[in-house]
Order: structure tokens, then C-alpha cells, then sequence
């Protein structure tokens, strides 16, 4: 059966959008019905067949099959029980992570239901890099707020990084964010300066959050919070914060980079890249430079008996 009919057969089964899955061994042939089909959410990112499934665990009428292929509704895939415990409750994950991704406002909606009015997302940037702070934003938001395509900064490009920051901005109640230097994380370590990053960045908000959301991360704080694993995805408020936190540690990059272009920061933004790394080789370090971070705590070392400096 070609493509088109697959996708005629499957328009006419009753299926409201984004309830819909295609089975691993249906993917392939499917390929590049997402984009194609206008009434459902078509999805093949799950890679396991009909074979992996013990079929006596789940009702049949949950499958349809169209010419021996066979799609499934995502909410569906959750009673799966897979034969390999290990891919079982990986699948499900990832399934869990989907969903929840799908409706990025429910936690912010559940906490309005509980009288909560001022909800703060935290997040924060900059745990990897070898130069400069680390930056973390908290922002409230209206509950009317709405951005098409607002997710976690990593996974939008730079230009709808710059556009987002100024509509957050611009739209949010209030937002706050904290800079821990590098030399504040050499002296306590990453965790504890990201943590002192995220408690600056609430007690600079102008108003004050009466509830807090972090991505994962748990505060000292006489404020209720709720860490959530993956909160950059799952919470539009944190996802605002990430944008803030992103393009506020980026743009102090980019103006480092106009100082000391060599290491390339306007495009690593202080990321152990080769090119990064040669030009610590090359040009030792500078003052930014986090010392207590493998790869300049080596140069440090190093350059003791060889008598290299920094910039």
C-alpha cells in the first residue's frame, strides 16, 4: 500500500489530534506523514515492533491495522507491556515525556486551581562551559501569556532565542536573574553556585513568585517549590526562564569575545570546543577562565614548570 492511501485509510479512523502513534515496524513506510496528515498527530519516534509486545497484556482493539501495519493512540502505548522489563520502562518514559511535553501549561494550570497566582519558572545556563558565570533567570508569567513555539532554549535557534527574550519580556509579570562569577565557582563548585544563581534570580524579580518551578533543581528557599526533571520541556514558565538565562549569558560572551577573539566565544560561548582548547594551548588563559574545570586546571599545572601566564 503506497503512502497516500495509508494516510486516506488513516484519516478516516475518529481520532482527535495528537492522539495518535505509528508502531515501530509501521515507522519507515510512514515516513513523513507528520508533516502530511491535517487531522492527527502522526509519530514514529518509537522504535519497537508488534514482536516486542506480549499481546495477552493488552487489548487488541487498541491497535488498528492497515495493510499489516499497525497504529496505535499514544494513551494507548502507556498500558503497553513490553517483554524486555528494561525497554518497557524505557518506552514508557518516553512516552510520559511526550504527553507531558504536548500541554507544556498543565502545571502552571494546577497550581492556578490551588489559589497560586504568582508562579515562578527557574532556570538556569552556563553548568558546562570553561569561561565565564552562571546565569539563571526566574520569570513569572501572566496567565493569559502565550508564545507559539516556546520550548527549552537549547532546542530553539538563536534568532527565536532574541525574539522570545524581548516578547517574555515584555509580557511577564515580573523576572529576575542572578550571575555567579567563575571565580565564586571555583570557590564552591557548579551545583552550589547554580543554586546561588537561582535564589538571586528570584530575590531579584521586582514581585515576588508565591510558588516556584525549577528544572530540577531543589532551593533553600521559604517559598513551596516543585523541581521537575526536564522542566526546560514540561513547564512554559521554566522554558521562559531558560530563554532569559540563555541570551543574558550569551550576549556576555559575545562582548568577551570582542576582547579576546581567539577562543572563539561568540560561537562556543565558553564551551570546551577544539578550537577553545588549542587556543588555550596557544594563548593560555584568561582571567574568566573557571580554574577549578579540567581542561585550564591541567593548563594550570602545566604551565607551572614551563612558565607559561595567563592573558
Amino acid at each position: 500500500m503506497k503512502k497516500k492511501d495509508i494516510l486516506k485509510r488513516l484519516s478516516e479512523i475518529p481520532l482527535s489530534r495528537d492522539s495518535f502513534v505509528i508502531v515501530g515496524d509501521a515507522s519507515i513506510v510512514c515516513h513523513g506523514l507528520k508533516r502530511e496528515c491535517e487531522s492527527i498527530l502522526v509519530y514514529t519516534n518509537f522504535n519497537f515492533s508488534i514482536s516486542d509486545i506480549e499481546i495477552e497484556h493488552n487489548s487488541v482493539s487498541s491497535f488498528d491495522v492497515i495493510d499489516e501495519y499497525h497504529f496505535m493512540r499514544l494513551e494507548d502505548c502507556l498500558k503497553l507491556k513490553m517483554k524486555d522489563p528494561v525497554s518497557n520502562k524505557a518506552i514508557i518514559k518516553k512516552i510520559n515525556l511526550y504527553l507531558e511535553c504536548l500541554d507544556n501549561y498543565h502545571y502552571e494550570r494546577d497550581l492556578r486551581k490551588k489559589g497560586y497566582t504568582l508562579i515562578g519558572g527557574v532556570d538556569e545556563v552556563g553548568r558546562g562551559p570553561l569561561v565565564g558565570p552562571v546565569v539563571a533567570a526566574c520569570v513569572i508569567l501572566p496567565e493569559d501569556f502565550h508564545l507559539d513555539g516556546l520550548t527549552d532554549s537549547k532546542k530553539l535557534s538563536e534568532a527565536k532565542r532574541d525574539y522570545f527574550y524581548e516578547e517574555i519580556k515584555k509580557q511577564a509579570i515580573s523576572y529576575g536573574i542572578g550571575i555567579i562569577s567563575e571565580k565564586r565557582i571555583d570557590e564552591i563548585n557548579i551545583y552550589e553556585a547554580t543554586k546561588e544563581a537561582m535564589m538571586e534570580a528570584i530575590r531579584n524579580c521586582h514581585i515576588q513568585p508565591d510558588y516556584v518551578l525549577t528544572d530540577a533543581m531543589k532551593l533553600d528557599i521559604d517559598i513551596p517549590i516543585t523541581p521537575i526533571i526536564k522542566g526546560d520541556l514540561k513547564s512554559i514558565t521554566i522554558s521562559a526562564a531558560s530563554v532569559i538565562a540563555k541570551v543574558t549569558r550569551d550576549h556576555m560572551l559575545y562582548e568577551l569575545d570582542k576582547k579576546y577573539p581567539m577562543y572563539d566565544f561568540k560561537h562556543n560561548v565558553g564551551y570546551p570546543t577544539k578550537k577553545h582548547l588549542d587556543a588555550i594551548s596557544k594563548y593560555g588563559i584568561i582571567e574568566e577562565h573557571r580554574r577549578s574545570y579540567g581542561p585550564v586546571k591541567e593548563f594550570l599545572e602545566k604551565s607551572v614548570n614551563l612558565g607559561k601566564k595567563t592573558i
